[in-house]
């Protein structure tokens, strides 16, 4: 048909009809700036940290330490209040993903991702304004609000708003829109190194225009219709769902939301329901998803990829173009997983890019043990050959766990749990980040080259776990996850056949209720 592709999700139990509208793209586009804005922060704070104009004003003892001629190259920017700087966001954002999630329950996605980008606007503000390292870490916990509200309100945006047959293409734009952010970080960064005294600012104060974009472009965009239905708005819901799918056949999608619904608002204390047995397995894969994605090394090379070229002898310009292209390769390896996620599934490409990933970090770990000493540079054409296999990893990484992080964890909770749930896989990604973003230069002082190896480690644990226990999602619609994913895995399904869950019980008082109405 014009306009749209019908979407039928093959061998579904419940198939839904919708297209793939132009509503659905616009939607999708401007929302994803939240992850833009996400992926801005994580590249430009590696790079910024880089600059000597920048290091002077903050940290004079790592300027210190960065130019002497005899410093250990593992240690040279192992300080406590240089990890602050990077990590002072995550804590900031794991108290904005509660506040988020309540927000998103009680007002819904679109006014959460608005709140995101103001407080995204007022950080990026007092950033590129500091006068002091309290002001600069001020800015950085506003950023870090805008990232916990964005991060909690769009990845559930994009998958609510989606057709089922297309949902983990669509919510991948998140993801591919946080590797664009890294790659336009680092251009700039490129760029404002050569500027003297005020380049940082530049970098920094760009993050202002992301931010701008996703809140005026807010207005543009439709509420989800499972949102506006859960809070009562039921004809304005329908009247949405129609415009978004493209067709007027939505009556059997739209009493599936109702009846899900329903099912919801029963739930008087949504947290308190994940502590329950049938809430245990969604709430275990949705949330060690996340600690997976953190500990596959990633945002060890995204935050401090400078850092790390500078280690090996690049000089500060060289590092920040070696940042560029790695940053490039990111995102159009991101692309691949938009149009593969749906048609090979999630559990595929999670292994094959942990394997992907595990040899490239056992390789580079190899090489830095062997050429990279306390004083010595890495022969050119050595760091060459590292900067390439960082690509390789990072394009095996870029297809698989970036994105299928975010994807999985915000369609495996039942409409009951979902924000609730969701808070807690953000919350999770943000702590393990603020984790690895404080240890990190610490980690690499003392453990040198062997800091590879513990990443690789974890990528043999993550594959093994995803293998044996997490459910394929593919194509199922949201509302149906617990009875054709979490009732039918070897494994969880034993966590529903004690008490046979509440959900499924009250759906069929419910149904019961409707019976005399055919």
């Amino acid at each position: 048909m014009a306009g749209g592709v019908i979407a039928t999700g093959s061998g579904s139990e419940q198939d839904f009809p919708a297209k793939l509208t132009l509503q659905v793209f616009i939607c999708t586009a401007i929302a994803a700036f939240g992850g833009l804005m996400f992926g801005y922060d994580i590249g430009i704070s590696g790079g910024v940290t880089g600059m000597d104009d920048f290091l002077l004003k903050f940290f004079p003892n790592v300027y210190v330490k960065k130019n002497h001629a005899h410093e250990n190259n593992y240690c040279k920017f192992d300080d406590e209040y240089l990890q602050l700087f990077t990590s002072s966001l995550y804590l900031a954002a794991i108290v904005a993903s509660g506040g988020a999630s309540l927000m998103c329950k009680k007002y819904g996605r679109k006014p959460t991702m608005q709140a995101a980008s103001i407080f995204f606007f007022i950080g990026a503000i007092l950033n590129v304004s500091a006068m002091n390292l309290p002001m600069l870490i001020l800015g950085r916990l506003f950023l870090g609000a805008g990232v916990g509200c964005g991060n909690q309100a769009v990845p559930l945006f994009i998958t609510e708003i989606s057709p089922p047959k297309f949902r983990g293409g669509l919510n991948i734009c998140f993801q591919l829109l946080i590797t664009v952010g890294i790659l336009v970080a680092n251009c700039v960064n490129y760029f404002t190194s050569n500027i003297k005294n005020y380049g940082w600012r530049i970098s920094l104060g760009g993050a202002a225009v992301p931010a701008v974009i996703l809140l005026v472009g807010s207005f543009a965009i439709v509420e989800t219709p499972t949102s506006l239905i859960e809070r009562g708005k039921k004809e304005k819901g329908l009247k949405t769902l129609k415009r978004i799918r493209g067709v007027d056949d939505v009556q059997k999608e739209f009493e599936e939301m109702v009846r899900a619904t329903e099912v919801a608002n029963q739930i008087k204390h949504p947290f308190r329901e994940l502590m329950k047995k049938p809430s245990i397995p969604p709430m275990i894969c949705g949330t060690i998803i996340h600690v997976f994605q953190q500990f596959t090394g990633i945002n060890v090379v995204m935050f401090y990829a400078p850092v790390l070229f500078q280690t090996m002898g690049f000089g500060s310009s060289a590092s920040l173009l070696s940042a560029v292209i790695t940053g490039t390769v990111n995102s159009l390896s991101t692309v691949i997983a938009i149009f593969t996620v749906d048609k090979a599934g999630r559990k595929k490409l999670l292994v094959f890019g942990a394997l992907i990933c595990m040899v490239a970090q056992c390789t580079i770990g190899v090489i830095l043990k062997r050429y990279l000493t306390e004083t010595s540079k890495v022969p050119n054409s050595i760091a060459k050959v590292v900067v390439l296999l960082i690509c390789v990893y990072v394009n095996g990484f870029a297809w698989s766990w970036g994105p299928l992080g975010w994807l999985i964890s915000s369609e495996v909770f039942p409409l009951e749990t979902r924000t609730s749930g969701y808070f807690f896989a953000v919350a999770t990604n943000m702590l393990c980040t603020f984790i690895i973003a404080q240890a990190f230069l610490s980690m690499l002082c003392h453990m040198r080259a062997y800091i590879y190896f513990f990443f690789a480690a974890w990528l043999i644990v993550m594959s093994i776990f995803v293998m044996a226990m997490l459910p394929e999602t593919k194509g199922v619609p949201l509302d149906e996850m617990v009875e054709r994913v979490w009732k039918k895995h070897w494994f969880w399904k034993s966590f529903f056949k004690s008490s046979d869950i509440e959900r499924p019980k009250a759906m069929v008082q419910l149904e019961h209720q409707e019976k005399p109405n055919h």
